[in-house]
This record gives structure tokens, C-alpha cells and sequence, in this order.
């Protein structure tokens, strides 16, 4: 309800809602019933007092009837007020207000009769002697009634008229006069004392409302088995424990009681003198009589130790003395524990146990700083697993996990204190090394890294064989700030690995120039099919025994006008990591396609495909448009993948080489005998060819024992299992002739022919058809 109330919201013509109106009318008429008694004896003695005055001068049948009438109102009005007896436990309705106002508004009416009816049969002094009675019953209707200010208008207004009325109509104008202002001054002075009442009323029962909210609350409070109040003395003792406090202290509220708090919370601690921070804090803020908020305190229970937060005000007497503190407390324990968690994982790898990317990054920060301060170096060490993608995909990330928990493991292991190890993510590690100044230091730091990250590892029955490349930076030479010091030692780690892994590079300016040159190649690579500046040579696959020709492999060149001639070696690789590869190989698969529809039907022309076009979600639809649009037969195009592809998803791979079989297309098995699983491979798909990578042909061309025994091995288990074999990179007769005895179905090599423009190759395939005829 509102504190501030209007006048017709006193008097009850105007109220925000029929809730708000209700009660405000309870609050005014909850104890109007107590003087029923007083106003009734006082209209029946003023009733009798002009009864008494003007008998024998008014027809008796007419006071009779009167003072009858006078005693049925107020009888009727008393009934009424002592209905409202339980207004306070109910809501006072609009029919009850009506009549109680039509009540004391017909009581006013009939006082009106005497002073208008009853002046003519008397003198002035009985005219005066009127007016005084009704003068009087309006004060004392103001004055009993005030809270029920309807009352004093009806009385006010009514009789105030009516007594107006009578002395202007005697021509005494002046009491007219004074008579109005007499009712106006009783219903201006009801009416601010009506609204004072109200207001007060208003207040009490806020107040009230209050009272028993904060006594609910402390009751919850005090059944909340986490959270308590307390109370000490001046002397800092404990006062009034609380069931909840003493059962946090692991007590009864008798044996705490009269205890220093600060006893009870430091535990055995109290007689060593060894308390934490956070106890001197709260003595010294009680010491000092100081309020506190959210104090976080340790607490010994001796068997345990927990974490309180306590807030507390100081108490003073009514004289203003120090009388103590009192204060709510709770036990924070499982979110302090749970705080600290979500702290370490904010700054620790959850796998590993090492730093994470951000603690590092705080580390090398540091080292920074204090590089320059002592004008001294630091360094950032970024490292990278060689070979770890692939144990992770054929093994499984459940194993690549474990190594990484290892590698992790030695890494620690062979840190000192002046440097640290982090984990930034994936298979990158990086350490920041603090004091970087000894020459040379540096070196034997990434030498030791690579040594102990190269040792085989045991993970689940399996013997694992991985290596660590290493870039590093020196700062605040190659960077003075984090960001650029990371990048430069990332250079540096490029640089490691484009040089074939295991190795440790250090960062110079040049890689700069390097790292730009890629984004340049990389930006006219994709305007490369646009500007025609792709090209497919062709060399030449024949049979072993007639040396005539049986297929192509296209081969893929790069005429850059900005670049030159590009080295399939270093665009090949950035058109995968960027995956322009996608639609650089869609379009080798239409070019070739359409060539090949220009040689004879027995030669098929073959496409090598990478990993990326693999999972491409539109590769079979690429090979489909391709052959369509060309109308080349499906079985003239073969497509050579290596084992990399089943690197990435082994499952997916496994399901698009299957579709490639089912349209009609031919699969070779390129580098055979260099990755990890090729005889797995080659028992659950059906490869009609399988290319001897041009290593083992040139080891047993130089009579090398393990690649002679490779190959015999290839071309048996070939023969068995009815596949073509290959030979790659026969560059003369002497190792054609020996492929040949080695049983090679098929050569591809220098000797026969190099990578050829399309019209050499077209030459080329009408020469061998004429030697053949020949």
C-alpha cells in the first residue's frame, strides 16, 4: 500500500486497484465497533437534553416521533459497526462501506429536523440552544470518527446545512456565515487527520511486514545447514552460539559458548602461533572494531581444514558503548575448491598437466620483462611431433592421448628450473626458457628436447616411433613483445619441418621473406585456372614385355607469369594446406579426361588424387560430370591414391574408393611399401595396380639386398592376388631389364619417356601403334 494518500483516497472515492481500496478501508474502520458504545449514550443524552428543552413547546407526537427516530438510527448505525468487528481479518467490501455511510448520513438527517422543523415553535434561545446540540454532535462525530472520515462529511455536511439553512431563513446571516465555516474547518481538520491516521496505520503494518520477513528469513537462515550467525563480546568471545555455528566447529553450542572466536577457528594452531594470513585479517579488523564483508577466513578443525566467509558489523549499546560484533558466516569450502579447479584449468592443459598457452604466455611475458630490465636475453622454444598424426589416425585418438601424456611427461623431466614447459594444443608444445644468455645454451636445450622426444614409446602393446622439430626465437632480439616472439619461433618450427623433421631451427629474418613469398605463391595460385596458367604433361606407363604403350599418368605443372615455372614439389603441398587442391583437381580431372578421349581405347590415362579430394562431400559427383561431359569410358580413367588417404578417415576413404570401383574407374596404389598399413590395403580393396615406389627400384638396380627382396615380395603377392605391378623411376635399360626379370608387369620411368605436352603425348601413342603394326 502507499505511504502518501490522497483525500479522496482517505475518504474512499478513488483507489489504483479494488485490492488497495479494501484494504485501506480496513485499516480505517478495523476499530470503529470499540466507541459504538460512547456515540451511541452520547446521541441518546444530546437526544434526551432537546427533548428535555423543548417539551411543551414542540407537539409532543412530533418529539416522540423524533427521538423514536433518533434511537432506531443509532441502533441501526451501532449494528453496522459491530459488524465490521473482524474487518481486520477480512477485506471490507463496497456494500458494507455504503451502508455505513447511508447510516450515519440518515442519523444526520434526522438531527437536521429540530434545527429546520422545531425553530418555530421556540424563542432564539431555544434556536441557539439547537444549534449548540448539532455543533456539538459534529465536533464529536469529528472527534470519535476521525479515521472514518465519511462519517464527518455526512454529519458535517448535512446538519452544517441544514443549521445554515434555518438561521438564514431567520435572517441571521452572520451565524449562517459562521456555521459554514465552522463544518469546513471540522472536515479540513478530519480529513488531515484521517490521512495522518491512515499514514501511520500504513507504517505500522510495513513495519510489522518487515519484522516478519526479517524474523522468516532468519529462521531459514538459521536452518540453512551452510550458513550461521555469530556473535562475540567486547573480549572477542563467543555470545549466544548458535546450534549452526557450533555444528560448522564440529561442537555444542555449550562448549563454544564464552570461547575467543579466533581460538575456536585457528585449532591446533592457536598454541604455535602458526595461523594463516587470512586469521591475522579478521583479529586485526575485530581489533580494530571495523566492519567486514565476505571475509574469507582458513579454519583447522584439527581433522580437516576448511574455508569460511564471514561478515560482521560492531554492536553498540542504547549509551552508545562497544557491546561486540555480530555477523552471518557460511562455509565456502566446496567453492573455494571448485574456484581453484576452474583456476587451474584456466591455466594447465587438462590432458597433459602442463602449462597451457595462457600460463606460457604470462611466462614469456615475465621473461621478457625481465630480459629488459637486467638487459640480459630470453627465449621461446616452439615444438611440434614429427609423425604424431600419423599414429594418431591409424591408432586411434584413445592412443595418441596416452603418447601425448608421455611425451609430456619427458618433456618435464628434462626442464630445469630456468625454463618451462606448456602445452599451446594439438600435438605443439612449446617452453620459455627465462635466463637464454650463455651461448649455446639454447642449442643443447632443443637437443635434448628432440633427443628424449625421439626414444620409442610403449602405449598399449604397441612400440611407437616419433620425433620433435624445434624452432626458437631469442627475444628481445628477434621480437619484444609475446605475439611477435611466438611468430618468429613458429617460423622457425616451419622451417624444422619443411627440412624433413627431428631438427632445430633457429629464427632469422629471412624466414620473414619466405613466410611471404608462400602467401604470394599462394595468392596466384588461385587465379591460376583462371588465367590458364595450369598445364598436364603426360609420361608415358608400357608394358614390360612389348614396351608399347598402355596408359599416361597425368602430371600436374604450374606456368606462373608472376613466378615462372613452379615446382610441383612446392605447389602441390600449398594447394592442399590451403585446399585449392579441390578444384585444381576437378579441373586435372576434366582436362585429363578430355585428352585422353583423343588416343586409341586401349590407353587409359591416370590421375593421382590427394587425401583432401577424398573427403571432398562432391568427389564422385566430380568424376561423374567429368566423364560425362568428356564421354570418356569409365574404365580408361584410373585413379592413384597413396596410403595417406586412409590416414585422415580411414572409413570414409575406405567408402568413396568404393565408389569410384562401382562406376567402373580403376584404382592404383601410388609409393607403395613407404607407409604404415599397405598390405591391410591391399586385402580389403580392390586395386588393379600397384605403383613399386622408384626407391626400391633404384636400390636394386645398385644390388641392394632388402630392395631386391622387397620388390619379389610386391610382385608375388601381386601375382596372387591377380594385380598389376609398376616399376617407377627406371631411367635406363640396364633397370628395365631388371624390373623385367623381377617380374614388373608394367614400367614408368625417364627411360621411356619424360612428363610431355598433350601433342607429344598423342605423337607418341601414333609411333608405338606403328611399331606395334611393324
Amino acid at each position: 500500500m502507499p505511504l502518501r494518500v490522497s483525500a479522496m483516497q482517505v475518504i474512499g472515492f478513488r483507489s489504483t486497484d479494488e485490492g488497495e481500496w479494501a484494504s485501506l478501508r480496513s485499516l480505517q474502520y478495523r476499530d470503529l465497533h470499540k466507541g459504538s458504545l460512547i456515540r451511541t449514550a452520547a446521541h441518546g443524552i444530546a437526544a434526551i437534553i432537546l427533548v428535555g428543552i423543548l417539551f411543551g413547546k414542540v407537539p409532543s407526537i412530533f418529539l416522540g416521533g423524533w427521538m423514536l427516530a433518533v434511537f432506531v438510527a443509532i441502533f441501526h448505525a451501532s449494528k453496522i459497526e459491530r459488524a465490521l468487528a473482524n474487518i481486520d481479518q477480512r477485506k471490507m467490501t463496497r456494500s458494507e462501506y455504503r451502508r455505513q455511510g447511508w447510516a450515519m448520513a440518515t442519523l444526520a438527517a434526522i438531527w437536521s429536523v429540530p434545527i429546520l422543523g422545531f425553530v418555530p415553535f421556540g424563542s432564539m434561545a431555544d434556536h441557539l440552544t439547537i444549534w449548540a446540540v448539532t455543533i456539538m454532535l459534529i465536533a464529536g462525530t469529528s472527534v470519535l470518527l476521525a479515521q472514518v472520515p465519511m462519517a464527518t462529511l455526512s454529519f458535517a455536511g448535512i446538519g452544517g446545512t441544514a443549521a445554515s439553512l434555518s438561521f438564514a431563513y431567520s435572517g441571521h446571516y452572520g451565524l449562517a456565515a459562521l456555521t459554514i465555516v465552522f463544518c469546513a474547518m471540522m472536515v479540513v481538520g478530519v480529513l488531515e487527520s484521517s490521512k495522518v491516521f491512515l499514514t501511520a496505520r500504513i507504517a505500522e503494518m510495513g513495519v510489522a511486514e518487515k519484522d516478519e520477513v526479517v524474523s522468516l528469513l532468519l529462521r531459514e537462515f538459521e536452518e540453512n545447514e551452510a550458513d550461521w550467525l555469530w556473535q562475540v563480546d567486547p573480549q572477542r568471545c563467543v555470545k549466544a552460539a548458535s546450534p549452526r555455528f557450533a555444528f560448522a566447529l564440529g561442537s555444542e553450542p555449550a562448549k563454544v559458548e564464552g570461547k575467543r572466536l579466533i581460538e575456536l577457528i585457528a585449532g591446533p594452531n592457536w598454541n604455535t602461533g602458526k595461523s594463516p594470513p587470512s586469521l591475522h585479517e579478521l583479529a586485526d579488523r575485530l581489533k580494530r572494531r571495523e566492519s567486514f564483508s565476505n571475509l574469507v577466513v582458513e579454519v583447522d578443525l584439527g581433522q580437516e581444514h576448511r574455508w569460511w566467509e564471514l561478515s560482521g558489523t560492531p554492536i553498540f549499546d542504547e549509551r552508545g558503548n562497544f557491546a561486540g560484533f555480530r555477523g552471518v558466516g557460511s562455509d565456502v569450502t566446496e567453492q573455494r575448491e571448485s574456484s581453484e579447479k576452474i583456476a587451474y584449468l584456466a591455466r594447465y592443459d587438462t590432458l597433459t598437466g602442463l602449462p597451457n598457452r595462457l600460463m606460457l604466455t604470462e611466462a614469456l611475458n615475465e621473461a621478457l620483462r625481465y630480459a629488459e630490465q637486467w638487459r640480459t636475453r630470453c627465449a621461446l622454444l616452439m615444438i611440434d611431433l614429427d609423425r604424431f598424426k600419423a599414429v594418431n589416425d591409424s591408432l586411434g585418438h584413445h592412443v595418441g592421448d596416452k603418447l601425448l601424456a608421455q611425451v609430456s611427461k619427458r618433456l618435464h623431466a628434462a626442464m630445469t628450473d630456468n625454463e618451462q614447459v606448456g602445452r599451446l594444443g594439438g600435438d605443439e608444445f612449446a617452453v620459455v626458457i627465462r635466463d637464454a644468455e650463455r651461448p649455446g645454451y639454447i642449442g643443447e636445450v632443443a637437443d635434448r628436447i628432440i633427443r628424449s622426444l625421439s626414444a620409442p614409446y610403449a602405449v598399449d602393446d604397441h612400440t611407437l616411433y616419433i620425433g620433435a622439430s624445434v624452432g626458437s626465437a631469442v627475444g628481445p632480439r628477434d621480437g619484444v613483445n609475446v605475439e611477435t616472439l611466438m611468430r618468429n619461433a613458429d617460423l622457425a618450427l616451419y622451417r624444422a619441418k619443411d627440412e624433413g623433421g627431428g631438427e632445430h631451427c633457429r629464427f632469422q629474418p629471412a624466414l620473414h621473406t619466405h613466410a611471404q613469398e608462400r602467401l604470394k605463391l599462394e595468392a596466384s595460385l588461385r587465379r591460376a585456372i583462371e588465367n590458364n596458367e595450369l598445364e598436364l604433361h603426360y609420361q608415358p606407363v608400357v608394358n614390360a614385355m612389348t614396351e608399347s604403350v598402355g596408359s599416361f599418368e597425368a602430371l600436374l605443372r604450374w606456368n606462373s607469369r608472376e613466378h615462372g615455372s613452379v615446382s610441383p614439389a612446392k605447389f602441390i603441398p600449398l594447394a592442399e594446406d590451403t585446399r585449392l587442391i579441390v578444384p585444381i583437381g576437378e579441373w586435372v580431372l576434366r582436362t585429363a579426361c578430355r585428352e585422353a578421349t583423343m588416343w586409341p581405347d586401349e590407353i587409359r590415362v591416370a590421375v593421382n588424387v590427394s587425401g583432401e579430394q577424398i573427403v571432398e562431400p562432391n568427389f564422385i559427383k566430380t568424376i561423374v560430370r567429368a566423364l560425362a561431359e568428356t564421354g570418356l569410358a569409365a574404365r580408361r580413367l584410373e585413379i592413384e591414391v597413396t596410403e595417406s588417404v586412409f590416414l585422415r578417415d580411414d572409413r570414409l576413404a575406405r567408402q568413396v574408393l568404393e565408389q569410384i570401383l562401382a562406376l567402373g574407374c580403376t584404382l592404383a596404389l601410388d609409393d607403395f611399401g613407404t607407409g604404415y598399413s599397405s598390405l591391410g590395403y591391399l586385402r580389403t580393396m580392390r586395386f588393379s595396380t600397384i605403383k613399386v615406389d622408384r626407391s626400391f627400384v633404384q636400390g636394386a638396380a645398385l644390388q641392394q639386398a632388402e630392395s631386391l627382396a622387397i620388390i619379389n615380395a610386391v610382385v608375388a603377392m601381386a601375382t596372387s592376388l591377380n594385380i598389376y605391378t609398376t616399376a617407377e623411376g627406371v631411367e635406363d635399360e640396364a633397370q628395365a631389364q631388371l624390373v623385367r626379370e623381377l617380374g614388373c608387369t608394367k614400367i614408368q620411368g625417364y627411360y621411356f619417356g619424360r612428363p610431355m605436352p598433350a601433342n607429344e603425348a598423342r605423337t607418341l601413342v601414333v609411333r608405338s601403334q606403328n611399331s606395334a603394326v611393324a
